[in-house]
């Protein structure tokens, strides 16, 4: 199935549009000229598809196409994505009509004064914009009313199928045992110096607004300092206890496709892209300490910097070989400690998540970009104690909003194979 753009997605995207406007002009001409023969041939209002009696004009196709083409959230071509769309949308409208489900005009409004909020625009200048890109205001409201509409519907039907037991909750934390939860994320990784910070954040910012997997894999790869830049920024599947505690929250409050606001590190702004979510069998440790060393190099990201980190990564095995090659250097070029995953700063607790023991990186800086961070994981202590009470409600959380999801997707694709659609 071809997803919908879910609604928040649609919003951050919005956002995007907004910084470049210049965009808009002409667009509309454009996606006209560009009309498949067979729609141009017809009315503007004349049937185009029929889904079960419901019609879908040619006027709705071009507006939908138009709309996603805006605001640069679609691939391929705009006009395939937007029949799936309005196809969806009707089967959605048609099953919120069967049980009685109906907005008033002050939800809808509220729901399009919400996107335009998330452009810092109000609602009557969101319009606005958007009408000077050739998209008019039903367009955005029909949009609105099919996501509000449809997402109360999924929770009013499949919640009490997507709550968690509290066995479930437990396997998904890793307390019981049996089970955890995995996430797959992509990362971005800025250097940030008083220097370049101005342009670092605006940089994060525009990064934070990207809808698409292959530009933020595109921006990782130009940008990123981690060693994950060669693979567009994705890491592999990682237990969620791995990450530090303040990002755990952060990344459950995600949805797939969905990015982080940028968030700032000592030496650094870090980005992230949810690519996936699940539960695995195996108990997921927690862990009381990390057992870690830094160790200080001059010259910050220079060349010669970079390759002296390279020259320690291939002379050591284990962290105690960092002792030997501090020796007769400035004591406090060199730590080692093991502390509370809490304890620990962020950007290094981060790196650290990623390791298996007496594994390294050289990506963080300090002392505003002038030193270069050499990062090694020595161990790590478990602990059997179950996670904080708030912990527990974002796991909770998060698997509510998978399983809703995936409920919801089943049977869009179920009201899909069952429906009459003629195309005209």
């Amino acid at each position: 199935m071809q997803q919908n753009l879910t609604f928040r997605q649609i919003s951050l995207a919005l956002i995007n549009w907004t910084r470049r406007a210049s965009y808009a002009a002409g667009l509309a001409l454009a996606i006209a000229a560009a009309a498949p023969a067979d729609l141009q041939a017809q009315g503007l209002f004349s049937p185009a598809i029929t889904v079960n009696e419901d019609v879908i004009t040619t006027y709705e196709l071009e507006q939908r196409a138009l709309f996603l083409s805006v605001l640069g959230s679609v691939q391929g071509d705009p006009f395939e994505t937007a029949r799936d769309d309005l196809i969806e949308d009707r089967l959605k409208r048609q099953v919120m009509k069967d049980v009685g489900l109906t907005l008033s005009e002050e939800e809808v409004t509220e729901g399009m004064r919400e996107l335009a909020q998330r452009a810092n625009l109000t609602l009557e200048e969101f319009l606005a914009s958007l009408n000077q890109a050739g998209v008019a205001p039903e367009t955005v409201r029909d949009f609105t009313t099919a996501g509000l509409g449809w997402r109360e519907y999924v929770r009013g039907r499949f919640l009490s199928q997507a709550r968690p037991s509290e066995a479930e909750i437990d396997r998904a934390m890793g307390t019981a045992g049996s089970g955890s939860v995995q996430v797959l994320l992509s990362e971005i990784i800025l250097p940030l110096t008083q220097e370049n910070a101005a342009q670092v954040q605006d940089l994060a910012i525009q990064i934070s607004e990207l809808t698409r997997a292959e530009a933020f894999a595109a921006s990782a790869a130009q940008f990123s300092a981690a060693d994950s830049r060669t693979d567009g920024g994705r890491l592999p599947w990682m237990s969620l206890s791995r990450l530090p505690p303040q990002l755990q929250e952060v990344v459950l409050g995600l949805e797939p496709g969905e990015i982080t606001q940028p968030l700032p590190m000592q030496g650094a702004i870090a980005i992230f892209r949810m690519r996936g979510l699940r539960e695995v069998d195996g108990r997921s440790a927690t862990y009381a300490a990390i057992d870690y060393a830094t160790y200080r190099i001059p010259g910050g990201r220079s060349p010669e910097a970079l390759a002296r980190a390279t020259e320690i990564r291939d002379e050591i095995d284990t962290c105690d070989d960092l002792y030997g090659i501090n020796k007769g250097q400035d004591p406090d070029r060199l730590f080692r400690g093991s502390e509370a995953p809490g304890a620990i700063p962020q950007d290094i607790a981060l790196e650290l998540s990623r390791f298996d023991e007496n594994e390294s990186s050289a990506t963080l800086t300090r002392d505003n970009g002038q030193t270069l961070l050499f990062v090694m994981l020595c161990g790590r202590t478990s602990e059997v104690v179950a996670s904080q009470e708030n912990a527990r409600v974002a796991v909770a959380n998060a698997l509510v909003q998978q399983r809703l999801n995936e409920l919801a997707e089943a049977h869009v694709e179920q009201l899909k194979a069952n429906a009459r659609i003629d195309f005209q």
